[in-house]
């Protein structure tokens, strides 16, 4: 029986309670079987700045959606040396479940750039898109103004209503830094990890 199976790629620098928000409105929302968080190895447009080590975001991860029956972690990026592509990543998705539907998580705002990814029309054949808006920041092509790329793909392409919660990795990591409390901005597990493992301190 054909499952659907929502990838939901980024640094997760650390993972904190939007990307846990986000990944459970898109599974309820998409109608997704499970979520399956991917990690970046290096993401291409962040090559520039160090992420905490793998194994240690992956960990985080791991603390994170311990209880969730619908959601999981994949190694695949990780376990793959330079820069993280999208269209890889389904590819070998699309070989390890052939009879499954793909659904790539992503923010409505990164819309806008997706023709300059590598190989987006595969990316759109590969999987379809739930793309994660947030109140106050509709995309043009939700307004009847579509944004060209993508809207000759408009059948991949559906946008799901998310809170507003203003948590970031950059705010966090900063926190950590100046000393200052993450407390219900990360799982209690994650933050715990943080401290333990002295993350972001420097």
């Amino acid at each position: 029986m054909s499952r659907r199976i929502g990838i939901f790629g980024g640094s997760f620098d650390p993972v904190h309670l939007g990307h846990l928000i986000v990944a459970e409105q898109c599974r309820e929302q998409g109608r997704l079987d499970r979520v399956l968080f991917v990690p970046a190895g290096q993401p291409p447009h962040k090559l520039a700045r160090p992420l905490a080590e793998g194994r240690h975001r992956l960990a985080m991860i791991r603390l994170a959606i311990a209880g969730h029956d619908a959601f999981d972690v994949s190694t695949v990026e990780l376990d793959r040396s330079g820069p993280s592509y999208t269209v890889e990543t389904l590819e070998v998705f699309r070989e390890r479940m052939p009879e499954d539907q793909l659904v790539l998580i992503m923010g409505a705002d990164m819309l806008a750039d997706f023709p300059t990814w590598r190989e987006p029309v595969r990316i759109l054949e590969l999987a379809e898109i739930l793309a994660c808006n947030r109140p106050g920041n509709v995309v043009e092509l939700e307004r009847g103004r579509p944004l060209s790329f993508v809207d000759r793909l408009r059948d991949r392409v559906r946008f799901i209503q998310i809170p507003d919660i203003g948590i970031s990795a950059t705010d966090i990591r900063g926190r950590v830094r100046a000393g200052r409390s993450i407390r219900y901005l990360v799982p209690r597990a994650v933050e715990c990890y943080i401290e333990e493992q002295g993350l972001y301190r420097d």
